[in-house]
């Protein structure tokens, strides 16, 4: 998640034509709106800028005293003349950037009970940075201000100019983070730089919160508690738990591109307060209960499971997230939208094509549109249509946007295929009928030291399992979650299980569609290590980040079986068997059109 996470804090500021509307003498300056949107009629130039720090009900660096989150306020200079706004509140662990602390070491062996091993630690951070003075900037705040919204920066506990100590998700993060929407409404004490009470009797109390990765997590984060005020939350390739950020079903599991990270590991880098020694207990505290070792779900990851508290989620959500994010991975968003879904939240996605992205950098203008009307709508009470509109916004293979009633899409049913015996070649993956006959398994032998893409493309291999459909006869839409049950036995009392879905082109190129991972130990409850007894067979089920894929005719289905995934899992030496048993192993598909269309395509 770092790379991506700097990126969005330094893109250029958004400079769009405004011009400032006259003052008249008897009344404030007022917004203007046009076609259900806030126009651009107050200069983003001309603004008070003020730093407050906003006192939090929480003591998470044991000081004795309340945490203090520092937030920067930017405001139109209307506000001085009577105008009340509302505000978009961006908070963020990373306005005074990050520490060089090293990952976890991942080439170990896999837990066994009873033979429990030490995890290894990070390094500690060899270089830091502070607190930074610097004004800070976003690429939304000129648009949102030439249009009558306040722009308001919370600083996370621990890090920059606020007080307290970082958690990577805890219940103190979410309450340093809320306490701006609580002093925004009048229900928190602030003190400017010199001491002095400041009161944000400039504000409607309206809130919405917005942000990209972490910055659009704390959104999430701060629904979740029901907080009066917060009238919407726009989460961009945002977390909704950390457990399946760095974990999936009992495996250790890294964000794509950072191996090694964990809650410990990104609590250092945001720690950029001023004191380095306070909060090195407490940091130390997270490195051990965020347990490398057995991988468990547990109290530790329960807290920072914000789907627990989607009942107390009164803001209105609008989920966006790329199709092709392996950091956030795309059911972050997705469960977190199916949940609100259920439980009445108003509710719209926007899923693209690219990876950690936002999508200002995608479909600008469309995109700010709906922004725009969203804000518009719930935060100034404008009746524009917007939660009218077509729930879904998707962005197909071909980059071509389409518009559609809700995701996933309506009548996508789950469909089972079976696969054939020759899986250390490849195999057949039959859309009708499982193997038939006495038992047929299949065996391979785990090798860490190669990729998922290297086995896909392997002509055989004793390192994987892989079927293949026939060649599609017309297009196949994905919709939903992908899930493997398997049947499985084990040389050893520990193992990964990782299930592959795949793209394969008529030229023969493969491409990952999803994919997924699961520890076998963990196969009854993710909170729950069961021993594995080597050579007695198992139900293990893994489900795959879920995905809108539409796979072109011509094109082929693939169905890979492996171990460890060198990019995602943890990397025991080379050796552990696993064996398939065929005739109690399927792939289940959310097909758009159910099975008359997945046979429609493959006989």
């Amino acid at each position: 998640m770092r790379v991506a996470r700097l990126a969005a804090l330094f893109t250029a500021v958004l400079v769009l034509p405004a011009t400032a509307l006259p003052a008249q003498a008897d009344a404030p300056p007022t917004p203007v709106f046009k076609d259900g949107q806030a126009q651009p009629v107050f200069d983003p130039a001309d603004v008070i800028r003020e730093n407050v720090w906003v006192t939090a009900p929480v003591d998470s660096d044991h000081d004795g005293k309340d945490d203090l989150v520092h937030a920067e306020v930017v405001r139109p200079r209307a506000t001085q003349q009577g105008m009340k706004v509302p505000v978009v509140y961006q908070a963020s662990p990373y306005y005074a950037g990050g520490n060089d602390v090293a990952n976890h070491n991942v080439d170990v062996e896999l837990y066994v009970p009873g033979a429990k091993r030490a995890p290894a630690g990070p390094k500690i951070a060899t270089k830091t940075v502070g607190p930074n003075p610097a004004p800070i900037n976003w690429s939304y705040q000129n648009y949102f201000v030439a249009r009558g919204f306040a722009v308001v920066y919370g600083e996370s506990l621990g890090s920059g100019q606020s007080t307290g100590c970082p958690s990577t998700g805890d219940v103190n993060e979410t309450i340093g983070a809320k306490s701006i929407v609580d002093w925004l409404n009048g229900r928190a004490t602030a003190r400017d730089a010199a001491g002095k009470a400041a009161v944000a009797d400039w504000s409607t109390g309206k809130t919405g919160m917005m942000g990209v990765s972490y910055n659009g997590t704390l959104p999430n984060a701060v629904a979740s508690t029901g907080v009066k005020g917060l009238e919407t939350i726009v989460p961009i390739a945002a977390i909704s738990s950390w457990y399946d950020y760095y974990r999936n079903d009992g495996a250790v599991v890294a964000a794509g591109g950072f191996q090694g990270e964990d809650a410990d590991v990104l609590a250092d880098y945001v720690y950029t307060r001023q004191d380095r020694a306070v909060c090195r207990p407490l940091i130390d505290e997270i490195a051990v209960d965020q347990d490398r070792v057995t991988g468990d779900y547990s109290p530790f990851w329960d807290v920072r499971n914000y789907r627990n508290d989607v009942n107390k989620v009164r803001a209105s959500v609008l989920v966006v997230h790329g199709l092709g994010d392996w950091n956030v991975k795309t059911d972050q968003g997705t469960r977190w939208y199916e949940m609100l879904k259920a439980h009445g939240v108003e509710h719209k996605i926007w899923l693209h094509q690219a990876g950690h992205a936002d999508p200002l950098s995608l479909r600008r203008d469309v995109w700010l549109t709906t922004l725009n009307k969203w804000m518009s709508h719930y935060l100034y009470g404008i009746d524009n249509g917007i939660e009218r509109e077509p729930k879904a916004t998707i962005q197909r293979e071909d980059k071509s946007w389409v518009d559609e009633p809700e995701w996933p899409l309506p009548g996508a049913q789950d469909v089972k295929l079976y696969p054939w015996p020759g899986g250390s070649s490849k195999g057949k993956l039959d859309t009708r009928n499982p193997v038939p006959g006495k038992a047929a398994v299949e065996k391979l032998a785990d090798d860490a030291s190669k990729t998922v893409e290297q086995l896909a493309n392997a002509a055989s291999s004793g390192n994987r399992l892989l079927y293949s459909t026939t060649a599609a006869s017309q297009p196949v839409r994905l919709s939903g979650t992908v899930k493997a049950d398997l049947s499985l036995s084990f040389d050893k009392p520990a193992a990964n299980v990782t299930a592959v879905l795949i793209d394969r082109a008529p030229n023969g190129t493969a491409k990952v569609i999803t994919r997924g991972w699961t520890d076998p130990q963990n196969r009854r409850d993710p909170a729950k290590t069961d021993p594995i007894t080597p050579g007695e067979n198992y139900k293990v089920e893994v489900e795959l980040v879920a995905k809108d894929y539409l796979l072109a005719a011509g094109h082929k289905i693939e169905f890979l079986v492996a171990s460890s995934d060198h990019d995602y899992t943890l990397r025991p030496k080379p050796g552990a068997g696993v064996s398939v048993e065929l005739n109690r192993t399927s792939l289940v598909l959310p097909v758009a059109g159910g099975k008359p269309a997945l046979r429609a395509a493959f006989g």
